[in-house]
């Protein structure tokens, strides 16, 4: 006997970056606000839909979103206000959901299956959007559909701000109109290389034998077989399954030479690092502890943006550690924890090439495992 098919319900804060600096000031509400960087330098992280009419685009160089859009607003408040609001969120989920899983800081996936019926589902999910809306301010729109894929797709067609239900038996008739480059991970190297092969939509990438696909693309040719038919696995680890990660040392004698005590968070920064890369997690939270000759303890921990790379963690653990660490007085005992883990996520496409940055740590770590990871090591630890 089949298994009745599930429901899952994606939300999506939208430009949720912006939606936030909008809630602190709120003059910049209708102007095109563009986050992260300078006019000068940096990345947009994010932007508001009054940028995205001049071409304006995440991942962009600022200079070239200050070029299409003179009028541009940019702001920058830091990761810890984004980490906040991103908290609450997750904690209103959390508090009525039956299980979710949390994709990003702003992105999130419920299994509502069997919650009465569909329109229960639909009911449901209308409900926790509008106590989202009520309780931070912030704009969230969801999808709702039978697989994780589908659902992800019906939020982008929800966007700004609504809802959108694909229902159950109705969804290669909601998938077979949509262009190539909307299934979600299908970067835009991929859509051009379908698109010259005469495929546009997933109707056309339906035509073609699954043999052909792997032929063409190889392992990426099951994944575009799959989801040009709305297959995948719906499964979902259950958001409270997160934990946390930490070392610490205890000195058999006291200490309070900076370098030496630097050098050492460094390292412990470091072997977290990898530990946390192995499990493709990666962390929005650092909490540094000290514990000084006469046991008093101290510890206090920062919200930063999802991260896994070792240098941007350290320098983030070096601040904390500057801020708590008095007088120079000797310790007997340092500490390190990366909380609030995620699944690694580096938001391309798993046809496009990796960036620079996610590249050079797999090549680390690969050296890091075949030689030892106390011979590979970062200049830090010099």
């Amino acid at each position: 006997m089949s298994q009745p098919p599930k429901t899952i319900l994606h939300l999506d804060l939208d430009s949720f970056f912006v939606s936030v600096e909008r809630l602190k000031n709120p003059a910049l509400i209708g102007k095109p606000v563009v986050v992260g960087g300078s006019e000068n330098r940096g990345v947009v992280s994010s932007c508001s839909y009054e940028a995205r009419k001049y071409g304006v685009r995440s991942a962009m160089p600022t200079a070239q979103a200050k070029r299409l859009c003179p009028d541009a607003v940019f702001v920058h408040s830091g990761y810890g206000d984004y980490s906040k609001y991103s908290a609450i969120v997750t904690q209103i989920i959390a508090d009525i959901s039956p299980e979710f899983y949390k994709a990003s800081i702003d992105e999130f996936y419920i299994d509502v299956s069997g919650m009465d019926k569909f329109f229960g589902c639909e009911k449901w999910s209308h409900e926790l959007r509008h106590k989202i809306i009520a309780e931070t301010g912030l704009p969230i729109s969801w999808g709702l559909a039978s697989t994780k894929m589908i659902a992800k797709m019906c939020t982008q067609d929800a966007k700004p701000n609504g809802t959108f239900v694909v229902p159950h038996g109705k969804e290669q008739e909601y998938l077979d109109p949509k262009h190539v480059g909307e299934i979600p991970f299908v970067g835009k190297k991929m859509a051009e290389s379908l698109n010259k092969m005469n495929i546009y939509n997933i109707a056309q990438l339906r035509t073609y034998e699954l043999n052909f696909l792997i032929k063409r693309f190889g392992k990426s040719g099951v994944f575009l077989w799959r989801k040009s038919r709305g297959l995948e696995n719906t499964e979902m680890t259950s958001h409270t399954e997160e934990k946390s990660i930490s070392m610490e040392r205890t000195f058999s004698e006291n200490m309070s030479n900076e370098s030496e005590l630097k050098s050492l968070l460094f390292k412990l920064t470091e072997k977290l690092a990898f530990d946390l890369r192995q499990s493709e997690k990666q962390t929005s939270c650092i909490t540094i502890k000290i514990r000084y000759a006469d046991f008093e303890t101290f510890t206090h921990q920062r919200h930063i943006f999802p991260e896994y790379a070792t240098p941007d963690l350290y320098q983030i653990a070096e601040s904390i550690f500057d801020e708590i660490w008095n007088d120079r007085m000797p310790l007997r005992q340092i500490g390190i924890k990366f909380s609030q883990l995620t699944p690694l996520n580096y938001q391309l496409s798993v046809f496009e090439e990796n960036t620079e940055k996610s590249r050079r740590f797999k090549v680390i770590d690969q050296l890091k495992l075949k030689h030892g990871k106390q011979k590979i090591m970062f200049g830090g630890n010099l």
